[in-house]
């Protein structure tokens, strides 16, 4: 089922964590299989650049999809979980077409030999180039890569008391955002629901917006699992660059922008191979227009905030100098404290602080 799950993610563009919940629900797995492959699956696309180093090195010549998928299964198990040999290696055989049997026994009883003698530390921890420099370069050559290592782990969740479960960072921005008892607040980017829903439960009224109808949908099914009422949140379908909300008319509204999520790569696994390097800077410029466009809609004394599950500085800081300047007048709130690091006028949680999603986030307040 992984080698089948890895096919379909590379051949076919399938997302990870849409497809894999898909193929085990229909799998007939015990418990612990389902745990496995789950490990196989998500493991082998976080670690797909370092397994592609071990493989190209013995494996000449084309390999067609399940081959190439199997051989990353197997370097995975051999390098990465520590799996005895003859189980790893032997397993894979089997899923393999028999023609190929022979050439997969082969290279796997090498990559096992194998040193590891890394020619970078892109290969090292299985990222595009680009990330890793860019992250080198915005974050400090230490704390990227101790983000990078940090994201190769798996994702921790937290259950609120309401039954819904969430990164951790996502709630500590939900903090930040400082929402009281009664006040109105509009998420304006809010699918799938997670922030809104929180604001909601801490007694706001909320106004939850997101582009898409179906999105909207999940955000409206999350509000209802949870058991809010209509007149605690309402999902509503409006394009953040243009929302269709009266001037002055939230105490607090809260831009979690679409970003390149590269403080997310734990949640998700195949995006470091999807995002390009360009990303960036094209996103910045779409973030900064919801920001601008959120403004008007605060009332004045109200605060706006912003904040983004990625690390780089185009994203962060730069979005919020352009901010600072397009509106005068508005101050920065103080940021939230430890495991955050202060970042510009906001604050930045890296993933390795508490084993969370990277986040940062920047909150000022309407002058009034």
């Amino acid at each position: 089922m992984a080698v089948d799950a890895l096919v379909r993610i590379e051949r076919d563009g399938a997302y990870a964590n849409i497809l894999l919940p898909k193929l085990l629900a229909k799998s007939g797995l015990t418990e612990r299989d389902r745990a496995f492959a789950t490990q196989l699956v998500y493991g082998t696309v976080r670690a797909q650049r370092s397994c592609d180093w071990f493989v190209s090195r013995f494996a000449l010549g084309e390999l067609d999809d399940t081959v190439r998928a199997a051989l990353r299964v197997g370097t995975f198990q051999l390098r990465f979980l520590g799996t005895p040999p003859h189980a790893a290696v032997s397993a894979t055989v089997e899923v393999v077409p028999r023609k190929a049997r022979g050439l997969v026994n082969a290279v796997l009883r090498k990559v096992a030999e194998a040193d590891d003698a890394w020619p970078s530390d892109a290969v090292r921890l299985s990222y595009p180039d680009w990330v890793v420099d860019r992250l080198t370069t915005d974050l400090g050559a230490e704390a990227a890569v101790g983000a990078l290592t940090s994201m190769n782990g798996a994702a921790t969740t937290t259950e609120r008391d309401d039954g819904y479960t969430q990164d951790p960072a996502s709630r500590w921005v939900v903090d930040a955002v400082g929402a009281q008892p009664g006040e109105r607040v509009l998420d304006l980017c809010a699918a799938p629901g997670g922030k809104a829903t929180a604001l909601a439960g801490d007694g706001a009224v909320v106004a939850a917006a997101d582009v898409r109808p179906r999105r909207v949908g999940l955000v409206a099914g999350n509000a209802s699992r949870v058991g809010l009422a209509p007149d605690q949140l309402q999902a509503v379908v409006a394009d953040g660059t243009r929302p269709p909300f009266a001037d002055a008319a939230f105490h607090r509204v809260l831009v979690d922008a679409p970003c390149s999520g590269l403080g997310s790569l734990r949640r998700r696994p195949d995006a470091r191979w999807r995002v390009d390097a360009d990303a960036p800077e094209r996103l910045a410029k779409l973030q900064t227009r919801r920001l601008d466009a959120a403004a008007p809609l605060v009332r004045p004394g109200g605060t706006l905030t912003y904040s983004v599950c990625t690390l780089t500085a185009a994203e962060t800081t730069g979005v919020a100098e352009a901010f600072a300047s397009s509106q005068p007048g508005w101050v920065p709130v103080a940021p939230p404290a430890d495991p955050w690091i202060p970042w510009g006028t906001g604050a930045l949680l890296l993933p390795q602080a508490a084993e969370t999603d990277g986040m940062a986030v920047f909150t000022w307040r309407r002058p009034t």
